[in-house]
């Protein structure tokens, strides 16, 4: 009988790193699984909930809670007029595109669930549509969509 020598491997090793190749290769496809669906948005601190009162505890007064407002869709009117774009954003005329950002930012503060409907001239370059679509995106507007006219077909 030999003696094993200790720079000849033995079967052993060579089978647990063969085993453990696939499992690696799992775990790291569901590590990219995990990283793409995640959505990376900021989690709300405030739900909605109703408090119940505890036993023994004086009553309290109830307060009505108004009901959020509800929004109509937010339009944003981009004409051109002597080589410039001119704004609106619910016809009411803005000098530029920071006063838009600035009227979005506000809009938004109070409530981001209306749709904000983009409704460019036809000669309006693409350039100022995109700046508005970035305008209402980065506000925080979640549904952004182009107003269609009947007249093209």
């Amino acid at each position: 009988m030999r003696k094993p020598s200790q720079y000849v491997q033995t079967g052993a090793a060579t089978d647990i790193d063969s085993a453990m190749t696939p499992m690696i290769d799992v775990v790291f496809l569901l590590l990219v699984f995990f990283v793409w669906t995640a959505s990376f948005q900021i989690i709300e601190q405030v739900m909605p909930s109703q408090l119940s009162q505890a036993a023994g505890a004086d009553p309290v007064e109830q307060v009505d809670v108004p009901e959020p407002a509800d929004f109509d869709n937010l339009v944003i009117r981009i004409r051109m007029q002597n080589e410039a774009p001119t704004w609106f954003v619910s016809d009411q005329p803005l000098g530029d595109l920071a006063d838009v950002k600035k009227q979005l930012t506000t809009i938004a503060q109070i409530s981001t669930d209306a749709p904000v409907i983009l409704y460019p001239d036809q000669n309006v370059p693409l350039e100022h549509i995109v700046d508005a679509w970035d305008a209402a995106k980065v506000s925080g507007f979640a549904k952004v969509q182009f107003a269609v006219s009947g007249e093209a077909r």
